[in-house]
């Protein structure tokens, strides 16, 4: 075979596998393309896109953190923004948190060997005029954590990670708490009422 026939069919070679390449490629972006319009139809909608009854909203109470991951996702996720002050907002979120710790196990001699880490993150939602749309709830959330005198400032260490997990975990169930609420001008009915879940114990930590 000639060198010029060799490089005629690598070069064939070349273009086929391109030409198959562009077509899975086609096949895959018409496969997604197919699935959005099913999910969308079905009314689904992707996480961190949320339409809600208000679009300036007024935080009052909260730490400095919960405010700003709340201003984040709200107004990374919807076309709502965060306020400063309750007259310029269409609602206003009060919210207060509390934290603490509970004995979880002993060991034989009585000494704690694991403690519950509890967080709560307490909420209602009203109009500026101060008639209820979210009645308050509570997002309440904890974690086990094994405990030794021995490392006791590690540990302390350990627990302030787990309440900012929760803290981020709570703020994040409540933007999408939030949008439960379909009009800034419920009737007595149409009030979300308010939920205190206890959210279940996960297993320690190895």
């Amino acid at each position: 075979m000639t060198c010029w026939r060799r490089r005629a069919i690598d070069a064939s070679c070349a273009a086929a596998v391109l030409n198959q390449g562009v077509q899975v490629i086609r096949r895959s972006f018409l496969l997604l393309a197919g699935s959005a319009l099913m999910l969308s139809a079905c009314g689904f909608q992707l996480r961190g896109e949320q339409n809600y009854a208000f679009k300036r909203l007024a935080v009052v109470g909260a730490s400095p953190p919960v405010t700003a991951r709340l201003t984040r996702m709200i107004e990374g996720g919807s076309d709502s923004v965060v306020v400063d002050s309750p007259a310029n907002a269409d609602a206003v979120l009060r919210v207060s948190e509390s934290r603490g710790f509970s004995t979880l196990t002993l060991n034989s001699l009585g000494v704690v060997e694991e403690y519950q880490v509890n967080y709560s993150l307490n909420y209602t939602l009203t109009a500026p005029d101060g008639s209820p749309l979210i009645r308050p709830s509570s997002i309440a959330l904890n974690r086990a954590m094994t405990y030794s005198d021995q490392y006791s400032t590690a540990k302390v260490s350990e627990s302030d990670l787990l309440f900012a997990d929760m803290q981020n975990d709570a703020v994040d169930q409540l933007t999408r708490r939030l949008a439960i609420l379909k009009t800034l001008h419920p009737t007595a009915s149409q009030v979300v009422p308010g939920v205190a879940p206890g959210a279940p114990l996960p297993p320690p930590p190895l």
